[in-house]
């Protein structure tokens, strides 16, 4: 049984700019990969795997200089945010098939491709719950 637990907190400054951080870092990871993903399905190619891109946009990243600052935040939620993105891919085309085949593969709404995150939207982060 999954669980979903909502909290409303109230940070102090320093924690404001952790949280800030952790929440730039994953639109930044979400954005960079599915510009990837964007770019590929215009080419005709394949989505990448989930793990070639953690590979791409959150290991190698972290050794270049230009986005060395992923590797202040934890890599959990990083992860998490990839494999949002490729749930939203997987939820679009099980769509996609449901209006080019008689038989769908999901019911309800349609679901629209995924969509670059902004400053301004939702602000979001996923941790793994390891309970012992």
């Amino acid at each position: 049984m999954k669980a979903r637990f909502k909290y409303r907190i109230y940070p102090t400054p320093g924690q404001k700019y952790r949280l800030a951080k952790l929440f730039g870092c994953v639109r930044v990871v979400w954005n960079d990969s599915l510009a990837c993903c964007q770019q590929k399905y215009k080419l005709g190619q394949k989505k990448p795997a989930n793990s070639e891109l953690q590979k791409l946009f959150i290991t190698q990243a972290k050794k270049t200089e230009y986005r060395e600052w992923l590797s202040e935040v934890s890599a959990i939620p990083l992860q998490q945010s990839l494999n949002d993105l490729n749930q939203a891919y997987q939820n679009f085309f099980k769509v996609r098939t449901l209006y080019t085949t008689s038989l769908g593969e999901r019911k309800g709404k349609p679901v629209k491709p995924p969509r670059f995150k902004s400053r301004k939207s939702k602000q979001t982060a996923r941790f793994t719950c390891m309970w012992v």
